[in-house]
Order: C-alpha cells, then structure tokens, then sequence
C-alpha cells in the first residue's frame, strides 16, 4: 500500500491554511484540470467531522465518483479524510498543520491502496503514485497561493 507524503511551506497563519484545506470550493478551483465537482453531501463551504461529500471527476478519460467522509477533525491541527465509496480499495488522508513562526508547514500524508491486485500494484509504480503526488502538490500551490494573498478572503467569507 503506497504512501504519499508532500511537505508545503505557507506563509499565513494555521487557521487559514487549515481552513483553505477543507474548503470544498477551494478543492473546486484547485482541481479544474480533472473538472471536479461535489455532486452529493457538502457540496460547497467548509467540511467538519462526520461530513461527507461525493466528487465526480475525470481521471485518465474516465469519468468517476468519490464518496469521502471527515473521521478526524481537531482544528486547526489535523483532520482526515477517508473514502467511503470508490475507485480504491480503500484510501486514508491525513492533513496535518503545525506553526512555526508566522507560517504554517501544511504536511499531506496519503495511504491508498489500488484495486485490481497484482495489476493495481504494477500501475502504483508504473503511473498512479506520482500522478496522486502531483495531484497532491497542484492542490497545494492552490491553497498556498490564496493562503499568502488576500485571496483567501474570497473563500472564506
């Protein structure tokens, strides 16, 4: 089962960047590339714990759904999300948020695990890891570019 870890330096305070992370229009804006859209649950605004929210996107030419809950929820330290229904066996993302100074260390630890066996493992190493960690760091230069400017107000009103 593979790990994902991406490490991102912010400079704006925990609260906002913790925030920014769970906003659901931000995710939005920060997928376009795969023209993601919550189409059940918390379909806009921020998620908090037991909420859940079903994203349909476009991956590798095939349109899929992905039902996701929060199950930890500690603000403005961590939260985790994890799926309930989906493409993966199973996966489990924790968002984790320490000060140091007057930033923030926004760390992204992904567990996942590929369906398909054998051949979900052989596409993990071939393809899937490093298109999940880009996804990942593009979802983060997002957060990261409204978090140090003025535009996270548009977010969270």
């Amino acid at each position: 089962m593979p790990t994902i870890r991406v490490e991102t330096l912010i400079d704006a305070k925990r609260s906002i960047v913790f925030d920014l992370s769970r906003s659901i229009d931000l995710h939005k804006l920060s997928t376009q590339q795969t023209n993601e859209e919550a189409i059940a649950g918390v379909t806009s605004g921020l998620i908090k714990k037991n909420e859940w929210v079903t994203w349909r996107a476009k991956h590798f030419g095939i349109t899929q759904e992905l039902t996701a809950r929060i199950t930890v929820f500690i603000k403005p330290d961590y939260f985790v999300d994890e799926m309930e229904k989906g493409i993966f066996k199973k996966f489990r993302h924790e968002h984790i948020f320490k000060s140091i100074s007057a930033q923030t260390v926004m760390i992204d630890v992904f567990d996942y695990e590929s369906p398909l066996g054998i051949l979900g493992n052989f596409a993990d190493k071939l393809f899937l890891e490093r298109y999940l960690e880009s996804f990942l760091k593009e979802r983060n230069k997002v957060i990261k570019e409204f978090a140090e400017s003025n535009r996270w107000q548009e977010i969270l009103k």
